[in-house]
């Protein structure tokens, strides 16, 4: 390892299926650099070699171990990636299927929200709620004006919009909120 705190091989010449394997593989790899900010060729390569220290501190479940190196970038890590070898395989089938690319985007999006907003919840709700009450306002405010122009609104689903948003907002800068309190802890 050297000078690095992980180190990360690299399918490079991968003699799988171009259609079924290796094209959704590239997809997918560039998708997690470009979510993580860590550029890597193939984060699905099994041959990696990390440092204890850093992966001591490190809390992985579910599909998790494929996003070790976007992980321990949070804390300053330094990562190699070397070219590997890699053979067709001689026995069995992959257990690795299109189904479990679902669970691969869940934890992508579970890795994004920790790396963006883990300090800072209210920051990711905040904004959403604001515009979600910011639109129910307005529409409460369209409609006052209707029905001060004596027509009939009760009817309307623009009504039950109207509610439902400025609801959800309050519920998401509420969120934003309780998480700002379990962040300090």
């Amino acid at each position: 390892i050297g000078e690095y705190d992980i180190v990360s091989g690299w399918r490079r010449n991968r003699k799988d299926k171009l259609i079924s394997r290796r094209l959704p593989s590239v997809m997918a790899n560039r998708l997690i650099s470009w979510v993580t900010g860590v550029k890597l060729h193939d984060y699905g390569c099994s041959l990696k070699a990390y440092k204890a220290d850093v992966v001591k501190n490190i809390n992985l479940y579910g599909e998790m171990h494929r996003f070790i190196p976007a992980v321990a970038s949070w804390y300053g890590v330094k990562i190699a990636e070397v070219e590997t070898t890699h053979h067709p395989r001689k026995y069995g089938t992959s257990k690795y299927g299109i189904g479990r690319t679902m669970n691969v985007i869940l934890d992508l999006i579970t890795v994004k929200f920790l790396q963006s907003f883990s300090t800072k919840p209210l920051q990711a709700f905040g904004p959403w709620g604001l515009l979600s009450c910011a639109a129910g306002v307005v529409i409460s405010l369209y409609l006052t004006v209707i029905k001060l122009s004596g027509q009939a609104i009760g009817g309307r689903p623009l009504l039950l919009l109207g509610i439902l948003l400025i609801i959800v907002g309050i519920q998401l800068i509420g969120m934003g909120l309780l998480g700002e309190l379990l962040v300090r802890v």
